[in-house]
């Protein structure tokens, strides 16, 4: 019996994400939250660092180390540095059980070709799992949510992630129509760099960019703090000083507007010297505009193939926001708007897609039938 349990403890789901990268082991939950980085020695190729510590260089790396994320656009980039970086966190994971070797489901965009596919599954097989299956992100996010995913009933979600976004509407436990767009939170820091660096000159990084997007971003004029929100804001700019002007205890500014002024640091591209610079919420709502239309425009073409029955499901159930870019402040407000539907954010945006394929793990059996996530043909059409 004793056997079975820790033969069991094995078994673990990963969020193989563009941005972050999650362990769900089977009968502890969440166990590992790290950056999807790895810091590279140019010159011998040997690993670094990974992870946290990794995501530390990014930007202040001399000229023989490399801060390179291995995946991009929700797949793997770079197959040799997605491998170590899965190893790696597998034996943080595993530490203390020697010749182990875990059945794994990793969650990947609904949009996979079959080449990407593969790559999913060699990676992890050669990263020390026994067994690799596969689950679509935005059946792991609706799972995790806690959407009735079984039910001859129809509900939408929209996973915002680091390189792509979801969109799914999913009955009888499987996907009716899906749509996978490469703009998310990356294209949002990328959108920000670009309106800062045309507008004033200023050369910013991509860590400014994301604290900025985190601090004063916004996809609507209106709306407040969430506690997620406070929360997520709070743990981001405890990690780094690079952006001043977010100020405030979390739980004293709860229910309160967010600062509609930051105070960033760069490099002037005219004089070449630093500079400091204040940006209002405004100009940064008006740089993500671009991106967040491209997220609203999938939401609009799925609404448009889904079946009139669902339809009116959705209509009554509403959809539901996971993911980080679920915590961009007004991104509900705005979608509701737009298509006339109610919108809600999942209480736990961030570790949805985890746990969703975690409870695959832990019902194996019963959740069978939406592993092992095939091609599909929305893939050419990816926007």
């Amino acid at each position: 019996m004793a056997q079975s349990k820790s033969f069991s403890g094995r078994d673990m789901g990963i969020d193989l994400g563009t941005a972050n990268t999650l362990v769900y082991v089977r009968g502890k939950g969440v166990v590992l939250n790290e950056p999807s980085v790895v810091a590279v020695n140019a010159d011998d190729g040997s690993v670094l660092s990974v992870g946290s510590e990794a995501k530390e260089t990014i930007g202040r790396t001399p000229s023989n180390i490399v801060a390179v994320r291995p995946l991009r656009d929700g797949v793997i980039a770079d197959f040799e540095i997605a491998e170590r970086m899965l190893r790696h966190f597998i034996k943080k994971v595993m530490a203390g059980r020697r010749f182990t070797r875990p059945r794994v489901v990793v969650c990947v965009p609904s949009g996979i070709t079959g080449v990407e596919r593969r790559a999913v599954i060699e990676a992890a097989s050669q990263a020390g799992a026994r067994a690799v299956h596969l689950v679509e992100e935005p059946m792991a996010a609706a799972i995790g949510a806690g959407l009735p995913v079984s039910e001859p009933t129809g509900c939408m979600v929209v996973d915002i992630g680091g390189g792509t976004t979801e969109v799914a509407v999913i009955s009888l436990g499987g996907i009716v129509t899906a749509r996978s767009v490469r703009t998310a939170g990356d294209a949002m820091d990328a959108a920000i760099m670009s309106y800062v660096k045309k507008e004033y000159s200023l050369a910013i990084g991509e860590r400014t960019a994301e604290e900025i997007k985190m601090t004063i971003g916004s996809a609507a004029p209106t709306g407040y703090w969430s506690a997620a929100g406070l929360s997520a804001l709070a743990q981001q700019l405890e990690k780094s000083g690079d952006v001043e002007g977010a100020g405030g205890d979390p739980e004293e500014t709860q229910g309160l507007k967010p600062p509609e002024r930051i105070t960033i640091r760069g490099r002037d591209q005219v004089s070449g010297l630093p500079k400091t610079l204040t940006l209002t919420a405004d100009e940064i709502r008006h740089a993500l505009s671009e991106p967040v239309d491209a997220i609203v425009m999938a939401v609009r073409q799925s609404l448009d193939e889904t079946p009139p029955e669902l339809s009116g499901d959705i209509m009554d159930r509403g959809i539901v926001l996971t993911g980080g870019g679920a915590l961009l402040r007004g991104l509900d407000v705005r979608l509701s708007k737009e298509l006339d539907i109610p919108v809600l954010v999942a209480d736990d945006p961030l570790d949805c897609v985890a746990v969703g394929t975690g409870r695959c793990v832990e019902d194996f059996a019963a959740l069978r039938t939406v592993l092992d996530a095939q091609p599909r043909l929305l893939a050419g059409r990816r926007l």
